[in-house]
């Protein structure tokens, strides 16, 4: 017979709470449910640094978009932005494209004089 080896339940009890709700054995087995729940917590921690860059891209193209409605490229915009020394981040950029496209025209022919 095999000798018990003195695991602490909390240890266990750590692990299978975070694998609860997964499908089949990923939810039930040990083994199985730390190795998922592991790999999820990569997944997490890698996607929260991946999702900065998705965002910036996506504020990127809608920039992009709307400055090429007043008959300017993003590039051409954010040069000029700076050489005026407007300090406005992309993600506040990315809001007045959306939200408030008279500002956006205002701020374009303000840079664009």
């Amino acid at each position: 017979m095999a000798r018990a080896k003195f695991k602490p339940k909390t240890r266990k009890k750590k692990w299978m709470k975070l694998a609860k709700g997964y499908v089949g054995g990923r939810g039930r087995l040990y083994r199985v449910a730390k190795n998922a729940a592991m790999k999820a917590l990569m997944y997490s921690y890698i996607h929260r640094r991946q999702k900065k860059r998705d965002m910036r891209r996506l504020q990127i193209v809608k920039i992009n978009a709307a400055c090429r409605q007043h008959g300017i490229t993003y590039s051409q915009f954010i040069h000029r932005l700076k050489e005026k020394g407007i300090g406005l981040n992309r993600k506040v950029l990315a809001e007045l494209a959306e939200h408030q496209p008279d500002a956006f025209r205002a701020l374009v022919e303000e840079v664009a004089s």
